[in-house]
């Protein structure tokens, strides 16, 4: 029996309805969604723990309860680090405070003498600007309130996915049919070691650039310099668009503690010597051995989930296409799309290959 082939202009008409009504069920369900593509992440993550204690002759569930136990500790051992350097900070608030008035004061005299801006049409605009920032402040402040309350569903998630684990694997099985059992289980497996590798190579990432950023911060005296190396590494885990935003905060800490700006020159410097190391040497060999793909395309897919999920869209964003990439390329019809998504760039147009063989076929023989 032959298929019905439809017109292109009726398939691609329907695929963009499918992908808006696909981006719409996102976004409207995005604080349902985000803890649970969390979760997901963390109980591959810790599936491998859970299976070496398993082996050993711990029991099922408390298995994952130690696994869970020992993540735990580990996040909180940041949280209360982070904490513990931010309680120290909060103590030169009041000598920052009065530096950094000194400095806006400079500023604004050097934008009248080069500008013509006086003082009182810039304070007004600051003000402005402040004014209009208070509902973005607050619409962000519930945002934030929002992510904390469902933070704590993200462990119960994680328990129930560890504990319902076979479950889950046999259902994807057998919502398929019998041929494609060996299609699915190299799915599955190169999903699981891809998100393993990931989050493991960015951690370790994450931890290389920490200590890279508090030396470099030691060595030029910025104050408060293990802080904000930690930052400055937390906020590089969003790609492409943390580290620039990183390196704003030492460079204002130096602001407004030093006099002159050779700090600030070096700072820069520093960090874009770390950012160098760090795009060309750490994230090549440590994060993307399994997750290759295309600095094109991960540009715009870290642009489109901070658009549709805000921070977490960002950092989420990368592992989810690797595992659609995964996906395209065990399927015949979608393997354009996987090359598209890679980073292997073709040496062959195929295209001038295509047409230099039709010219052949239409030219007649002298």
């Amino acid at each position: 029996m032959q298929t019905k082939q439809y017109p292109f202009y009726l398939q691609a008409t329907v695929i963009l309805f499918g992908l808006i009504l696909f981006v719409y069920v996102l976004s409207t369900l995005a604080d349902i969604l985000i803890p649970l593509a969390f979760a997901a992440f963390i109980a591959i993550l810790l599936n491998r723990l859970v299976n070496r204690l398993q082996k050993i002759g711990v029991p099922r569930v408390l298995s994952i309860v130690i696994s869970m136990l020992i993540a735990i500790v580990f996040i909180g051992g940041i949280f209360y680090f982070l904490s513990a350097q931010l309680a120290s900070f909060g103590s030169t608030v009041p000598a920052m405070k009065s530096k950094f008035s000194q400095v806006v004061t400079d500023v604004q005299k050097f934008i009248f003498q080069h500008f013509g801006v006086d003082t009182q049409r810039q304070g007004k605009f600051i003000k402005d600007t402040v004014n209009n920032s208070k509902a973005l402040v607050g619409q962000t402040i519930n945002t934030v309130l929002g992510t904390l309350s469902l933070v704590f569903l993200i462990p119960v998630y994680v328990f129930l996915m560890l504990l319902y684990k076979t479950l889950i694997i046999n259902f994807l099985f057998e919502v398929f049919s019998e041929e494609n059992s060996a299609r699915v289980a190299e799915i599955l497996q190169e999903t699981k070691a891809a998100i393993q590798s990931y989050i493991v190579g960015l951690l370790t990432e994450t931890l290389i650039v920490a200590i890279l950023n508090s030396a470099a911060l030691l060595i030029l005296g910025v104050p408060y310099a293990i802080l904000l190396g930690v930052i400055g590494a937390l906020l590089n885990m969003l790609p492409y668009i943390g580290g620039l935003i990183a390196i704003a905060l030492p460079i204002l800490m130096a602001t407004v503690t030093k006099d002159g700006y050779t700090t600030q020159l070096l700072v820069i410097a520093a960090y874009l010597f770390i950012q160098f190391i760090d795009n060309n040497i750490l994230v090549p060999k440590i994060v993307s051995s399994k997750v290759q793909i295309n600095a094109l395309i991960s540009i715009i897919i870290v642009l489109l989930g901070g658009a549709l999920w805000g921070i977490s869209g960002m950092f989420l964003s990368i592992p989810f296409i690797a595992v659609l990439k995964i996906v395209f390329d065990r399927i015949d019809d979608l393997k354009p799309w996987g090359k598209l998504l890679g980073d292997n760039v073709p040496t062959r147009n195929i295209g001038q290959i295509w047409l230099r063989r039709r010219q052949r076929v239409s030219t007649p023989a002298q």
